[in-house]
C-alpha cells in the first residue's frame, strides 16, 4: 500500500499567502511577476530570488502540489464509488487500491467518511471508453466489487481554487 501522506508542517508567512493566492490566479506567473505583484498590490518589496526561493521551499515541504489538469472539454469525468463484497476484501483489496490508482484514467483516488467505500474521480475521452474500463475492472476485481456506482460530470461549473481560499492561514477567513 503507498505510504501515507502526512499533513506538511509550515508557519505560512504573509508573503506565502500572497504568493499562493496570486499562482492560484495564474500559474504561470514568473518569479519576476510575482516579485512586481507583490510590491505593487500589497507593499512586499523582495527579490525574484526570493520568490522563487519561498516556492520551492513550499513546494518541497508540499504546501502545495502541481497538476497538469486537461481542459474539461476535451474529456468527461466520471466520479465512480465502489462497494466492496467483505468475503473478498482480505485478499483482494490491495490489488484492486493498485489497479485504480495506477490507472491512467485516475485523477483523483480517497476515501470518504460515512459508508466506507472508495471513491475515484476519473477521466475519459467518451462514454464508450468508460464503458470498457468498467468491464476490464469487473472482469479484473468482481471478486472484491458488490456495487460499482458511477456518476458522469457534467457541465463542470468551476474547476479551480479561489485565490481567497488562502485567507483562512491568515486568520482572515469569514
Amino acid at each position: 500500500m503507498p505510504e501515507k501522506q502526512t499533513t506538511p508542517e509550515w508557519d505560512f508567512s504573509e508573503r506565502d499567502i500572497h504568493i499562493l493566492r496570486e499562482l492560484s490566479r495564474d500559474p504561470q506567473l514568473s518569479s519576476r511577476e510575482l516579485r512586481d505583484i507583490l510590491d505593487e498590490k500589497y507593499g512586499i518589496s523582495v527579490s525574484h530570488v526570493t520568490v522563487s526561493e519561498s516556492i520551492r521551499r513550499m513546494r518541497d515541504h508540499d504546501v502545495f502540489r502541481e497538476a497538469i489538469v486537461p481542459n474539461e472539454e476535451f474529456l468527461f469525468f466520471s466520479l465512480f464509488e465502489f462497494q466492496f463484497n467483505p468475503e473478498g476484501f482480505e485478499a483482494n483489496w490491495r490489488a484492486a487500491l493498485e489497479y485504480i490508482m495506477n490507472d491512467k484514467h485516475t485523477f483523483m483516488y480517497f476515501l470518504s467518511d460515512g459508508e466506507y467505500q472508495w471513491k475515484t474521480i476519473m477521466m475519459f475521452r467518451d462514454r464508450q471508453q468508460e464503458s470498457e474500463w468498467i468491464h476490464e475492472f469487473y472482469k479484473e476485481h468482481g471478486n472484491l466489487i458488490n456495487n460499482l456506482r458511477n456518476s458522469v460530470v457534467t457541465n463542470v461549473l468551476k474547476f479551480g481554487t479561489d485565490p481567497e481560499l488562502f485567507d483562512i492561514f491568515s486568520g482572515d477567513d469569514t
